[in-house]
């Protein structure tokens, strides 16, 4: 076994199953994916930590725990089509393509590509990174089963619940000041409700801050 697959079995036994994830795909999707390829080579050696790390213009990749208790929170289906907003370098895509049918991914221009790229050389293809803004989403390619965002935000864009379907589910990471919590939320006859899921942190994107369309 690599010193990598170590790291990435001790990141499923002390950092994922301890947090109370232990549905299957998202274990073996966890598993596999090889978190070490979708982080600058600078920062490889700390792929495995148990913080949020940053991947370049000011994106970051999530903490396993933070992303494992959402995708935990979703519920992830084998038919589902899937958003991911703010993918960084692909692996929280690549973790979805594992579980879902297929992936579109949202990230700013400058990582789209590299993202695109090092998904293609990790044989991922059921995933499409598209580059654009964040808070837009990808209206054309939905509706989607299940969304979810991969920054921190003060606010919720009603571009992003607009692309979900009905009975579609989508996870968020909400910041007040340094406080943050995950809600999920679950669409039915065109509304989306709220529920509390748990704490967690991450910074917030520009895309995400309070603006006066729509306050938490």
């Amino acid at each position: 076994m690599s010193d990598f697959q170590t790291r990435r079995t001790m990141m499923v036994d002390t950092q994922v199953r301890p947090s109370d994830v232990t549905k299957f795909p998202i274990i073996g999707a966890m598993l596999s994916v090889p978190r070490e390829a979708y982080v600058p080579q600078s920062q490889r050696q700390a792929a495995y930590a148990s913080d949020n790390l940053e991947v370049g213009a000011g994106r970051w990749l999530l903490e396993p725990r933070t992303f494992a208790k959402m995708l935990d929170a979703l519920s992830i289906q084998a038919g589902d089509l899937v958003l991911d907003i703010g993918c960084g370098l692909g692996y929280s895509s690549a973790v979805l393509a594992d579980m879902a049918e297929a992936v579109i991914a949202v990230e700013i221009e400058e990582l789209a590509n590299e993202a695109q790229t090092i998904l293609a050389e990790q044989s991922v293809d059921n995933v499409a990174v598209i580059a654009g803004d964040l808070a837009a989403g990808a209206a054309k390619h939905g509706p989607y089963d299940a969304i979810i965002v991969q920054t921190g935000m003060e606010v919720i864009p009603t571009a992003l619940t607009d692309q979900l379907r009905d009975c579609g589910r989508i996870a968020v990471l909400v910041m007040t000041g340094a406080l943050g919590e995950v809600r999920i939320g679950h669409k039915d006859n065109g509304c989306v409700s709220w529920k509390y899921a748990f704490n967690a942190t991450v910074p917030v994107d520009a895309e995400f801050k309070k603006t006066a369309e729509f306050q938490l």
